[in-house]
């Protein structure tokens, strides 16, 4: 009705609203760039969930994780190759699971609430990420725009089939955490201690260890940063 009253003809409005977008070759693909850190993000909480550890500050480890891989195109813009690579991801887990220990170790150490800790961190990571983009990783080129300069096509993932590699690598995280929890010890431990925590310390499960780890690989996923 609303297209209507505009002048627009409603089933074609309707078709680029709800149809093109999931049938475009280009919006298939910008669709599959979007969704790979939302995909590994989802998986990382979704261990977090099991183990009845609530992790709310994704978004901070996610802006963390790119503020560690950026470290290397910002400071050294002509090194390039497949350890460079290797090294951007390295760095981007490293940063994810260093904003993820935080409320992690508050929680196992003082108790805190780690839904507070968590979500509260997001909006420092945020102001980092915007610090640095404007003041000492602000590209020199960049007209004064608050970005760092470009990464060369040596610092980025190639694409295979025409999807970017970084899709290939999340559908591989998250098949390995379904048989982590599937069929591994931790998986045990984690899925019992979610739903049990007194029968899992009976057994001998360490809630403050799963607390750890949890946060840990949910930051790590976070932070991944296959771009």
């Amino acid at each position: 009705v609303i297209f209507g009253l505009i002048g627009v003809n409603p089933g074609r409005g309707l078709y680029t609203y709800f149809v093109q977008p999931l049938t475009a070759a280009w919006s298939i693909k910008d669709l599959i760039v979007k969704m790979t850190p939302l995909l590994l993000i989802g998986v990382g909480l979704a261990i977090c969930y099991l183990a009845n550890t609530w992790n709310i500050g994704a978004e901070g480890q996610f802006a963390l994780g790119g503020i560690f891989a950026a470290f290397i195109p910002v400071y050294f813009p002509h090194a390039g190759g497949p350890a460079i690579v290797i090294a951007m991801l390295l760095l981007g887990i490293l940063g994810g699971m260093l904003w993820a220990a935080i409320p992690a170790a508050l929680k196992v150490r003082f108790g805190t609430s780690e839904i507070l800790t968590s979500l509260m961190l997001v909006y420092i990571a945020q102001l980092l990420l915007d610090w640095v983009a404007r003041s000492p990783w602000r590209d020199p080129q960049g007209h004064n725009f608050p970005n760092s300069r470009p990464f060369s096509p040596d610092q980025m993932l190639p694409s295979i089939l025409g999807t970017r590699l970084n899709f290939y690598i999340a559908i591989v995280v998250a098949i390995g955490a379904w048989f982590m929890l599937k069929n591994m010890l931790t998986g045990f431990q984690i899925r019992v201690l979610g739903q049990a925590p007194r029968a899992g310390s009976f057994a001998g499960f360490s809630q403050s260890r799963m607390i750890l780890l949890a946060f840990l690989i949910s930051g790590a996923l976070a932070g991944l940063e296959p771009g």
